[in-house]
């Protein structure tokens, strides 16, 4: 898809689709029931959709997501009129927009139109923060991230995306104009970023395996301009990295440490932190010799959402350029159960030195993570972020809405949160105290590699985790419940989702200069 910003009016601009944006102004508090407003003051547009918005006709309530189709309406250019809801006035937001950006899209698609014209909105409710540029912003990533499908695979596979998408501004200030096309660009980065991820996530295990995640991120690196090199058992044993190695031990696929990193083009400001990206990579997850059921099972090809999302992550890093140094650590392998794999009981040693009892193979995304998050303080990293779909149990606590979000400094996590109003992805902070620590302890090793209890299973997982990471800043991501939609939204296609991507580089690059 090419997405291009013109400064226009949109009634004059020709178009197979145009689609305008609606909010709910009414206000339950008073009783009264105002006609959807359009966030638009042209009078032609104005004009088309009020009979459907207010008097005898009115049936367009704005929600969010609802549509209302207009054919050749009078005084504009465009052959059809899509007015979409926003939901209420009062409530909208970036990701408001982004949604319906999307459901623009995800309407063309089926009726086979290759080229949508979108109207910014002109005017936004008081109580949203929403600027210009994040609005523009959020629009390129709506439109990209509704024209992905998981159907790669079909032989009869229909194209239906869409081709050119163009988004209509009316701003005549040279700075506002300014901004948006920066926020043009931000939103074609991370969208495209985005989506990179979920094509990573969708490939089926016999397609994408450890070897070839490896070749995909080189090839990305070479793309974007970061460094890669990728590394095999033999380097795997070289570090010591017995927690990760004890993984690959039951497979005949060989693994993969991925190492990039991203050199910004100016010196970044004194005390800026190096960040560390770590990813796990189980390109598929039986479970081991702690077999999983068979039901759902084809669905672990998506255990290595947290190595998509880094991926993507230094991709939008890497071509948006902020002033901060990066590095990203990825450890790929798959976890099968065949004579030679790791078992429950065995003591493991990590490349820090802690010893590991296994206590349940299944748990083997955190003992790669284990030696990525040592690995990442040994090349420089001062803070880190690791992403993981690591636990049922975030599911069962947060359901599939808000990501698990787990740390040891409150200043690094609060930070983190503050990016996600511009990116819209939700997370939730979940406990992550040294009360919890008792779970994971070992009668005959350091520590448990699950806790000694089904209770409160993310954070026993975090907890692990926490032990390879000392006092240096981090955050854990536990993506399970996220990383996957097994129901499409209007807005969104089902399957993978390449969730942190957008946020972990808006964390990233608030640290710039």
């Amino acid at each position: 898809m090419n997405a291009s910003l013109r400064f226009q009016s949109p009634v004059d601009f020709a178009s197979p689709l145009l689609a305008v944006f609606a909010v709910d102004t009414a206000n339950g508090s008073t009783g009264s029931d105002p006609a959807p407003a359009l966030l638009t003051t042209s009078q032609p547009l104005l004009a088309a959709a009020a009979p459907w918005l207010q008097g005898a006709h009115k049936e367009f309530k704005a929600t969010l997501g609802e549509t209302l189709l207009l054919h050749r309406p009078s005084g504009i250019a465009a052959e059809r009129l899509l007015v979409i809801g926003l939901g209420k006035a009062s409530a909208l937001t970036a990701d408001s927009i982004r949604k319906g950006a999307g459901v623009a899209i995800r309407f063309a698609k089926p009726r086979s139109i290759r080229d949508v014209a979108i109207a910014a909105p002109e005017f936004i409710a008081p109580s949203a923060t929403v600027p210009g540029g994040l609005a523009t912003r959020a629009l390129a990533e709506g439109a990209l991230l509704a024209d992905f499908e998981i159907d790669f695979y079909r032989s009869d596979r229909k194209d239906l995306g869409v081709d050119l998408v163009t988004i209509l501004s009316t701003e005549a200030d040279q700075d506002a104009r300014q901004w948006a096309q920066v926020g043009l660009k931000q939103g074609i980065t991370y969208g495209e970023s985005q989506n990179f991820a979920r094509v990573l996530v969708n490939e089926p295990g016999n397609i994408l395996t450890p070897t070839e995640l490896g070749r995909r991120a080189k090839s990305m690196c070479a793309e974007v301009g970061l460094s890669c090199e990728v590394f095999g058992i033999d380097k795997i044993l070289e570090l010591r990295m017995g927690a990760f190695a004890a993984v690959t031990q039951g497979s005949s696929e060989p693994p993969s440490l991925i190492v990039m990193k991203y050199e910004p083009p100016t010196e970044p400001a004194e005390g800026t932190p190096v960040f560390g990206l770590v990813g796990k990579g189980i390109t598929f997850d039986t479970g081991g010799i702690s077999i999983k059921p068979a039901d759902n099972m084809d669905k672990m090809k998506y255990d290595m959402g947290g190595a998509a999302a880094m991926l993507g992550a230094m991709r939008a890093i890497a071509l948006l350029k902020p002033s901060v140094r990066v590095i990203s650590v990825i450890c790929s392998a798959e976890n099968m159960p065949d004579g030679r794999a790791y078992k429950p009981g065995d003591v493991v040693t990590a490349m820090s030195g802690k010893t590991i009892e296994i206590m349940n193979t299944d748990a083997e995304g955190r003992l790669v993570l284990a030696d990525g998050l040592h690995y990442a303080q040994q090349l420089g990293a001062t803070t880190l972020v690791n992403a993981a779909t690591l636990t049922g149990a975030i599911g069962v606590a947060l359901g599939l809405i808000n990501a698990g979000l787990f740390s040891n400094d409150d200043v690094t996590a609060q930070r983190f949160l503050d990016a996600t109003p511009a990116t819209g992805e939700k997370y939730w902070r979940m406990p992550c105290t040294d009360d919890y620590r008792d779970q994971i302890k070992s009668q005959i090793a350091d520590i448990m590699n699950t806790g000694g209890s089904r209770y409160g299973g993310a954070t026993t997982a975090a907890m692990f985790l926490k032990e390879f990471v000392g006092e240096t800043p981090w955050i854990h991501l536990d993506i399970a419940g996220t990383a996957w939609m097994d129901e499409q939204k209007p807005w969104q296609s089902k399957g993978p989702t390449g969730v942190a991507v957008r946020t972990i580089a808006e964390w990233v690059r608030s640290y710039a200069k």
